[in-house]
C-alpha cells in the first residue's frame, strides 16, 4: 500500500485513477511515498525520509524544490500539455483584449448607467475605443512547448502571421506545428517583425528577468506583449516605461505585480490560464497516472529534476537507482549485482544535467533484499529502491 499526501484539493477525476487498494490517499499523511500538489509552496516543507515522488498538477514547479528533492532522490513531475488548450484559449482572448480596448469599453459603458439619452453617448464615445483587427497582423510566439504550439496554430487559423520562436524546440511539438509558421532565429528578431508577441518560455535562473530593456529596445513600435508563462519573465520597471515611451501600445498578462498593476494600458488578470474544470481534471489525472506509475513501476515521464526514464514491467525483479551523473558509475551499480551473482535481464540509464537514473530488471533477486542498502552506500548513490521482487 502506498501512501498519498495531497496538499491541495485534487480533482476526485485525477485521485479515482489510483485504486483503494493499493493507495491511501489523505490531506493528512505523515509518511507519505507520494505528494501531489497544485499551488502549495513546499519551499519550507521538511521531506520526509518516505517520500519517493511528488508530482504537480500544473505546468510551472516554482513551488517545489526541486533540486533539494533531486539531492533526496525524489523525483519531481510536472504535467505539461495538460492545460495547453486552458490557457491557449486564454491567451486568445489576451491577445483581441490587447487590440480592441474591450476592458477600458467595459469600464466606460458602466459610467453610462442612470445618463440620460445614452444611445447618443455611446455612438459619441465609442470612437475612443477603435483598436486594430488581427486578421493579417503578424504574431511571434515564443517558446513552442505544449502551449506555444497551440497558440501558434489558432493564431494562423485566425488569418494572422505567425513566427515562432524556441531553441529547444522538441520532434514531437515540431510534427504539430502548421506549416504555415515561420521559424526566427533570435528573440530579437522577434520583436522587430511582430505586432503582437506572446511570451511561452518556462522560468528558470536563466530565464528570470529575460524581457529587460535591452530586449524590449528591439520591439517595433506600437508591439502588444502578452505574458501567460510566468511573471518572473520580465522586468516589470522595463515593462513600464517601454508603456510610457510608446515602444509597447499594450501589455496584457496573467502575473499581477504591484509595479504594474492599474497602470494605463496594463491588463492584468489573476493567473486565470489553467482556470478551467477541464484543465484541473486533465492535470490531476496526468500527476496521478505519473506517481502511480513511478512508484509500481519505477517508471520516469515529465520529470523537472530527474531524466525520463521508462522500461515496460515484464514481471521480473526490478531495481531502480537515483544518482549523480558522474563517471564509472555504472560499472559500480553492475558490479554490486555481479558480487550476488545476479544475473541483469535489461538494463536503461538516462542522465539529465547533473542527475542520472537506472531501471535494472533481473531474472530474480534470490532473496537478495539487502542488495539497496548497499547500493545506496555506493558514490554518487542518492537513493535505491527495491521496486518489484518478482
Amino acid at each position: 500500500m502506498y501512501n498519498i499526501l495531497t496538499l491541495n484539493a485534487i480533482s476526485p477525476k485525477g485521485l479515482n485513477k489510483l485504486p483503494s487498494d493499493e493507495f491511501c490517499i489523505s490531506d493528512k499523511s505523515e509518511n507519505p511515498d507520494g505528494i501531489i500538489v497544485r499551488s502549495a509552496d513546499m519551499h519550507s516543507y521538511e521531506l520526509p525520509k518516505t517520500l519517493l515522488a511528488i508530482a504537480r498538477a500544473g505546468a510551472g514547479t516554482n513551488n517545489i524544490p526541486s533540486d533539494k528533492c533531486a539531492e533526496k532522490g525524489v523525483v519531481v513531475f510536472n504535467t505539461p500539455g495538460a492545460n495547453a488548450n486552458a490557457v491557449k484559449e486564454l491567451v486568445i482572448c489576451g491577445l483581441l483584449l490587447s487590440s480592441r480596448k474591450i476592458v477600458e469599453a467595459y469600464e466606460w459603458t458602466k459610467t453610462l448607467k442612470g445618463q440620460p439619452d445614452m444611445s447618443k453617448l455611446v455612438e459619441a464615445g465609442k470612437k475612443k475605443f477603435a483598436g486594430p483587427e488581427i486578421l493579417g497582423k503578424k504574431l511571434g510566439v515564443l517558446g513552442l512547448g505544449a502551449v506555444g504550439v497551440q497558440v501558434a496554430n489558432a493564431a494562423v487559423a485566425l488569418g494572422m502571421k505567425v513566427v515562432g520562436y524556441d531553441p529547444f524546440l522538441s520532434l514531437s511539438n515540431a510534427w504539430h506545428i502548421s506549416c504555415e509558421v515561420c521559424l526566427a532565429t533570435t528573440v530579437e528578431k522577434v520583436f522587430e517583425e511582430c505586432d503582437y508577441v506572446t511570451i511561452h518560455i518556462p522560468q528558470n535562473p536563466s530565464t528570470i528577468g529575460m524581457f529587460n530593456k535591452e530586449v524590449l529596445s528591439h520591439a517595433k513600435k506600437g508591439c502588444r506583449l502578452l505574458n501567460f508563462s510566468r511573471g518572473g519573465l520580465v522586468v516589470d520597471d522595463d515593462i513600464k516605461a517601454a508603456l510610457e515611451d510608446g515602444t509597447l501600445a499594450k501589455y496584457v498578462t496573467d502575473f499581477a505585480s504591484e509595479t504594474l498593476l492599474g497602470l494605463e494600458n496594463v491588463i492584468a488578470l489573476p493567473h486565470l490560464g489553467a482556470s478551467t474544470p477541464e484543465s484541473e481534471e486533465n492535470c490531476a489525472v496526468m500527476a496521478a497516472l505519473e506517481v502511480s506509475d513511478f512508484l509500481k513501476y519505477g517508471n520516469i515521464k515529465n520529470s523537472v529534476n530527474y531524466p525520463n526514464c521508462e522500461a515496460p514491467y515484464t514481471g521480473k525483479a526490478r531495481v531502480t537507482i537515483a544518482h549523480k551523473n558522474i563517471p564509472n558509475m555504472v560499472g559500480s551499480i553492475t558490479s554490486v549485482f555481479a558480487k550476488y551473482n545476479l544475473n541483469i535481464d535489461n538494463m536503461i540509464n538516462k542522465s539529465k544535467g547533473n542527475w542520472a537514473y537506472t531501471i535494472l530488471d533481473l531474472d530474480t533477486l534470490d532473496g537478495k533484499n539487502s542488495i539497496a542498502n548497499e547500493l545506496g552506500k555506493l558514490n554518487g548513490v542518492v537513493k535505491a529502491r527495491i521496486v518489484r521482487e518478482n
